[in-house]
């Protein structure tokens, strides 16, 4: 039974989760809790842990055995205990009356299961789960690691319900391709202040450990330092923090004493107080910020804005000590907004050498329409780490998006895609292949030796081959610009691209109705918002709220709030 088999076999409980009433969106959490404890035993039965992590009385075999409103019972009674580490049991001296009993001190534990409850009301549906667990090929399972199958159902949430966090999910091929490309290693602090699931963290993890023989090869601090203190991760909605951190565990990352992911806003305090980080990966949520506990609260940020991407890279590239590197997923806006957009990528370019964007295709995230980039950057130069002005003077553009197929279901968008990205990151000659493979058994390459050996010209998914005549510059997915053309020809802008789309005019292929939709709510969207912050700029706050009112009347809501409680 292959992992892809399990993870179909649990997301067909969910049909159980369904019949008990509980919603689409909450069907991950509500399984993950029981599935957590499931999986912990199968972990402790294969001699993975010294100690079993969770206290006697909250384990497996407390729950396999019993039936009827007993096991419904119990099984709250153990939601509560690893919640909060104590549970009321029988007094001894006086069995009419009950005590408090600590049951465990472990704080992840404690982290994992804070304020979890079900919502189950049926016994018979509750077991019925259990049942089906315990009829798993396990031995199957912890054969490719149990971590792997976790991932494989988060992975599989985001594509059936293209909701919630799942439409921001970050294609695992783009998510393994950075971590490649940006090379961590052991020793390094490795930071993600949009956790989301800790995608970008396990994966750095799994890169490293395939370095190091599963971390045999380093001593012991340096194994210590690998686990508890090498990845961190910040996350601002509850229940995904707690996956999470289940994630995490199950991958062998235990982190400090609030686990590898903390619960908190990075653009408020817990950002703030973040340390400095050499390796930085993330996928910051799309949206702007307009009150609640998602708001950019950070006063240490050199720019205000609105936008929660320009905020989160503010964030980023000053998080980084010097010579540190970072990998960030953004919306196109990032690239071409004007006014604090445009202070914001000039500081960036002036404290980081920005060497490298990819232009991404749509149709691979699940909020539809989305356009993305990757911006590649190293804080300040490899001559000076510390340099804070002019440290960009070439940018190296990869565009696949023009020219590229509609990535979904039929069309799956997978690590091939992104493998002349790779050759041509650390150079198209046969030294940067030579640091390629290099990459895979732990040699850091030189990312300075990487820009030198960088060459013009790459003519990679064309339907047919191109000659000779025809292979130029204007016609090659991977092109450079110096930091002169940016600031005169483009304003500072990095919205640059320059192939002709072939379809844009061919109607018979054209991208799918609702990717198009997509495409113009979002454009839309970000046009409004820069009306408003215009309007309340020239004063007219007043009529900005007018209109607003106005707009949220049509399109049938409250407040025009309820477009934006989902960006997180």
């Amino acid at each position: 039974m292959t992992t892809n088999d399990i993870v179909q076999k649990l997301w067909n409980l969910c049909d159980v989760l369904r019949d008990d009433g509980i919603n689409y969106s909450d069907y991950v959490t509500e399984l993950v809790l029981l599935l957590f404890i499931k999986m912990v035993h199968e972990n402790n039965e294969a001699g993975l842990f010294e100690k079993h992590p969770l206290p006697e009385g909250c384990q497996w075999q407390d729950l396999n055995s019993k039936s009827g409103i007993n096991l419904l019972d119990d099984y709250k009674r153990i939601l509560l205990a690893l919640s909060t580490g104590k549970q009321r049991v029988a007094d001894p001296k006086d069995p009419s009356n009950t005590i408090e009993q600590t049951v465990h001190s472990d704080k992840l534990i404690s982290a994992i299961y804070q304020d979890a409850q079900t919502r189950l009301r049926e016994p018979k549906h509750l077991e019925q789960i259990i049942k089906s667990l315990d009829q798993i090929d396990w031995f199957s399972a912890t054969k490719d690691g149990l971590g792997d199958l976790y991932e494989g159902l988060l992975e599989k949430n985001a594509n059936e319900t293209k909701s919630g966090a799942g439409q921001y999910f970050t294609p695992r091929a783009l998510i393994n391709s950075m971590v490649r490309v940006i090379n961590p290693q052991p020793g390094e602090v490795i930071q993600d202040p949009a956790a989301g699931t800790a995608g970008f963290l396990i994966a750095a993890d799994t890169y490293l450990k395939e370095q190091t023989d599963d971390y045999y090869a380093l001593k012991a601090n340096e194994k210590a330092f690998q686990k508890n203190k090498a990845f961190i991760g910040v996350e601002l909605v509850p229940n995904t923090r707690r996956l999470a951190l289940m994630n995490c565990l199950l991958h062998g990352m235990e982190g400090d004493d609030q686990g590898v992911v903390h619960l908190g806003n990075a653009l408020g305090d817990v950002g703030k107080n973040l340390s400095k980080a050499d390796v930085i990966l993330a996928n910051p949520p799309f949206g702007t910020s307009k009150g609640g506990e998602a708001s950019i609260t950070r006063d240490d940020l050199t720019f205000d804005t609105s936008n929660k991407q320009l905020a989160f890279l503010q964030h980023i590239y000053r998080n980084l000590k010097p010579g540190g590197r970072a990998a960030v997923v953004l919306p196109d806006n990032v690239l071409f907004e004007a006014g604090k957009g445009t202070d914001i990528r000039r500081d960036l370019m002036d404290k980081c050498n920005l060497h490298t964007i990819l232009r991404l295709p749509t149709g691979i995230f699940y909020a539809a329409g989305v356009k993305t980039n990757v911006l590649f950057f190293t804080k300040g130069t490899s001559e000076n780490p510390k340099q804070e002005t002019g440290c960009t003077e070439n940018v190296w553009v990869y565009d696949l998006r023009t020219n590229m197929p509609s990535f979904g279901k039929r069309t799956p968008f997978t690590e091939k895609h992104l493998q002349p990205f790779e050759n041509h990151y650390v150079g198209g000659s046969k030294v940067g292949r030579a640091s390629a493979r290099q990459n895979q058994v732990g040699l850091k390459t030189n990312l300075q030796d990487s820009l030198i050996n960088r060459t013009e010209g790459d003519w990679s998914f064309t339907e047919q081959e191109t000659t000779p005549e025809n292979q130029t510059p204007e016609t090659s997915r991977w092109r450079v610009f110096t930091r002169q053309y940016i600031n005169e020809t483009k304003a500072d802008s990095l919205d640059i691209s320059w192939l002709k789309d072939k379809d844009s005019t061919d109607a018979a292929n054209l991208p799918e109705p609702d990717i198009l939709a997509g495409e113009a709510m979002a454009e839309l969207t970000e046009a409004l918002r820069e009306l408003d912050n215009l309007m309340r700029e020239l004063g007219a706050g007043a009529e900005a709220d007018v209109q607003k009112k106005l707009l949220a009347d049509v399109l049938g809501m409250d407040s025009l709030s309820e477009m934006e409680s989902g960006d997180e």
